[in-house]
């Protein structure tokens, strides 16, 4: 397991997440119904300093700065930050955006009160290095707090299909583990108090199952990854579909497909 991990070629491996990432923004209009779900439970006020990683098109980071905070956001994928960018132009908000790895933040020490990130940070390839990176930049006494998708519902299970069809490279960890609180208390570790734990959720309008997936397959890169992948496997992409459908029926009443998430908010120990 140790060679395999050495071997791993993280680069290569955010690269492709990148590129996989980069049709995400007509998502922003959900994802941005679950912002201010965050910034309330985070705590956020007026001339908080605060930073959201994993930030897409800057949903959590406007609505922050909506609030009167001075906020920074950065994400790995260029497209979702030139449309954070001309999103905080039309909003009419002042935040410093810019392209970086949540592995490796441009950020000093100490410097923010609040660290977030909303469905974000999970995708990072090694979650230890993202979270002492995250606790990093946070000052002491300030707070980490996170949206995430537990792996026993929609998108956890979504995330376990599409790896079922494409499994992930050896040494990346399942981005639904951040979903589990278990796991979380151990990634945060020593290093916080005060965890609580919060499921919230927001609903994705779609007229029937089949259209919710039509929309996911044409935005979210790795389903459109594996559907292009199974191109050629007329049977297996009809499988796969169908396996998409009847999960997606579960969560689908009234014309809203619910999304349940798990938040988490934590205070870094001085």
């Amino acid at each position: 397991l140790l060679y395999n991990h050495f071997m791993t070629d993280y680069d290569a491996i955010k690269n492709k997440a990148k590129q996989l990432w980069s049709t995400f923004t007509p998502f922003e209009t959900v994802t941005g119904l679950a912002a201010p779900i965050l910034i309330k439970f985070s705590g956020v006020k007026a001339q908080s300093k605060v930073l959201d990683v994993g930030c897409g098109t800057g949903v959590v980071a406007i609505t922050a700065a909506r609030v009167g905070a001075d906020v920074c956001g950065s994400d790995l994928t260029p497209e979702l930050i030139e449309r954070a960018k001309e999103n905080s132009k039309i909003s009419q908000l002042d935040v410093d955006f810019k392209v970086a790895d949540v592995e490796n933040l441009p950020y000093d020490n100490e410097q923010f009160d609040f660290v977030l990130s909303q469905f974000g940070h999970m995708f990072a390839p090694r979650p230890m290095i993202a979270i002492e990176e995250m606790l990093r930049v946070l000052k002491p006494e300030g707070t980490i707090a996170f949206s995430t998708w537990p792996p026993e519902l929609l998108t956890g299970r979504l995330f376990r299909l599409v790896a079922k069809y494409a499994p992930p490279p050896e040494g990346v960890s399942p981005p639904a583990e951040w979903g589990n609180p278990d796991i979380v208390k151990e990634r945060l570790g020593q290093h916080v108090k005060e965890i609580i734990f919060e499921k919230a959720e927001f609903r994705n309008p779609a007229l029937s199952p089949s259209h919710m997936r039509i929309f996911i397959e044409s935005y979210i890169g790795p389903v459109m990854a594996v559907v292009s992948m199974l191109q050629d496997d007329q049977d297996k992409l009809s499988s796969f579909r169908k396996e998409m459908d009847e999960l997606l029926n579960e969560y689908f009443k009234d014309n809203v497909v619910v999304q349940t998430y798990l938040m988490t908010r934590a205070v870094k120990i001085s």
